[in-house]
């Protein structure tokens, strides 16, 4: 990401990001100099009730994808409970797309140290783990070597910095399941089991990890929390639009001059973002669709796409912000093929839990793949829209709306690819002699 490693462009809103790009950025003694740890004293000043009331008055939203108050899922928590309190961290990045927990891992860890034990004092908690991806096997070992810092300087452990409050904080390898991102699926993996969702209710905020009440935010939401508190839950919602508060990392891909994560107000418009941040799209083409937060979002095709980012907006276009994780596709994208690899994806990480997940992405897969050949029939392109409509709202876990809804946006918004692909296919078969060729089937 080499955008980081440069000034900020004069549209971004660093907030995560503003130690980036100091000077051993990563270090406990650059994150002390350049107000670190400045948020959690003052939460140490505060009740746990003006805490979650800052964070609810600050519109954070959690950054994973599914965009739920953070203040609100804090305050579920029974802090009256005689069970342990527990906080989990979800780095369990593997949405397609999306890589903005890894860069705050790699550029300024004690950020999230600090959001941490702000949720900690929040809910009463004094043990929690965070969730690492398999695949990021170096922040794994970059964290191991961050938290033991923080143990070293009196930031973790017993009476912290001299204020009563105890809290141990440990890392947990994930084994590279695209489900264990979910979060009943990840609580399971981190007490070693299979990482298969749960039934719910009961949430995690009730019963989480070993049973007992859980926080459980992905690595942004709890890196936005020190700013919160620091300067004032007002100061950060006004940042956004209503109920969009504060700024969020932004991971641009695809078919664009200068990919990279980007920090920015929500509520930028979208367009502005590609263009001005990103460089415009590549090699002179013109933008023809973009899928807004991860392969999980139903995409936009460009004349959608003047829109503001932020949660509500994105819903109300029939998409979603998800986890930031933005792919821009220009005009010679061949949808047909995205969606077959898209749908490749999600039947090779579904857990088999449930039948219209195991299955339908199974289908879909076989099926797309044969259309992608320009072997198939025009009634397989309604069949894939069938099957997705089934999927849709009826699998154990959100795995089977991932797969489902960019099926269904790509099938209806480019279906004249997949007819014209069949027929292209339909024109080049040049039968044997003496056989007779066969006519596509509609």
């Amino acid at each position: 990401m080499e955008n980081l490693l440069q000034e900020p462009h004069p549209l971004e809103t660093v907030l995560i990001s503003r130690r980036f790009r100091l000077e051993n950025s990563a270090s406990l003694a650059t994150f002390l100099a350049n107000e670190g740890f400045a948020g959690f004293r003052k939460a140490l000043t505060m009740t746990p009730d003006e805490i979650i009331a800052e964070v609810k008055l600050s519109s954070l939203r959690g950054r994973g994808g599914a965009g739920f108050p953070a203040g609100m899922k804090w305050s579920f928590v029974d802090r009256k409970s005689p069970k342990p309190k527990y906080v989990v961290v979800n780095a369990d990045e593997s949405e397609p797309g999306t890589c903005k927990d890894r860069v705050i891992l790699q550029y300024d860890p004690f950020r999230l140290i600090e959001g941490v034990l702000i949720a900690a004092r929040a809910i009463g908690s004094e043990r929690g783990w965070i969730y690492i991806r398999g695949e990021y096997r170096y922040l794994i070992e970059h964290m191991n070597a961050v938290i033991a810092q923080a143990y070293a300087a009196g930031w973790l452990g017993k009476d912290i910095q001299g204020s009563g409050m105890n809290f141990d904080f440990a890392t947990q390898s994930g084994a590279g399941a695209y489900e264990c991102g979910e979060e009943s699926a990840l609580l399971e993996s981190l007490e070693g089991k299979r990482g298969n969702p749960r039934l719910k209710p009961p949430f995690p905020a009730q019963v989480g990890a070993f049973q007992c009440p859980t926080v459980l935010n992905n690595v942004e939401t709890y890196s936005a929390a020190p700013d919160v508190i620091l300067k004032g839950g007002q100061y950060y919602a006004d940042l956004g639009t209503p109920k969009n508060g504060g700024t969020r990392l932004l991971c641009i891909s695809g078919h664009v001059n200068r990919p990279g994560v980007y920090e920015v107000r929500l509520g930028m418009n979208m367009l502005q973002a590609v263009n001005a941040l990103a460089g415009g799209v590549w090699k002179g083409r013109k933008l023809k669709a973009i899928v807004p937060g991860g392969s999980s979002c139903p995409v936009l095709k460009a004349e959608e796409c003047d829109i503001p980012m932020d949660y509500d907006s994105l819903a109300k276009a029939g998409s979603m912000l998800g986890s930031g994780g933005m792919v821009v596709l220009d005009e010679t994208t061949d949808m047909v093929k995205l969606l077959s690899r898209i749908m490749k994806f999600y039947a090779h990480e579904s857990c088999g839990w449930c039948i219209p997940c195991r299955e339908g992405t199974t289908w879909l897969k076989k099926i797309l793949a044969r259309l992608d050949d320009g072997v198939g029939s025009v009634s397989d392109i309604d069949t894939v829209d069938q099957l997705a409509v089934n999927m849709f709202g009826h699998t154990f876990c959100p795995l089977g709306d991932a797969a489902a809804m960019p099926t269904m946006a790509i099938v209806r918004k480019f279906r004249h690819e997949f007819e014209a692909k069949l027929q292209s296919a339909s024109q080049a078969f040049v039968p044997a002699p003496g056989t007779r060729s066969l006519p596509i089937v509609k």
